[in-house]
């Protein structure tokens, strides 16, 4: 699956799930599914080059609803789960 395919089913899931789309939010997406990032720090550092007005608190945010909604799983890093994603195709 593509990255961008990948980042579709997730937009669409968060939306499912209430969440509004914005412009942080996919910033903080695609970080976490090009990189490996092994902490929401990792994810700071990398979001501050895109937007510096990304703070750590919506990175947390972000973290929290997606493991709510079972689209990231975290152990020692941060990995959107491709098993879930191919799972229902």
């Amino acid at each position: 699956m593509s990255l961008e395919s990948k980042k579709r089913y997730i937009l669409e899931e968060l939306r499912r799930n209430g969440c509004r789309i914005t412009n942080q939010r996919q910033i903080l997406i695609d970080i976490i599914l090009q990189d490996e990032c092994d902490s929401c720090k990792a994810i700071y550092y990398q979001a501050n080059k895109a937007d510096p007005s990304i703070g750590l608190a919506t990175i947390y945010r972000l973290v929290k609803t997606l493991e709510e909604t079972g689209l990231i799983q975290r152990k020692n890093l941060y990995q959107i789960d491709c098993g879930a994603l191919t799972a229902g195709t």
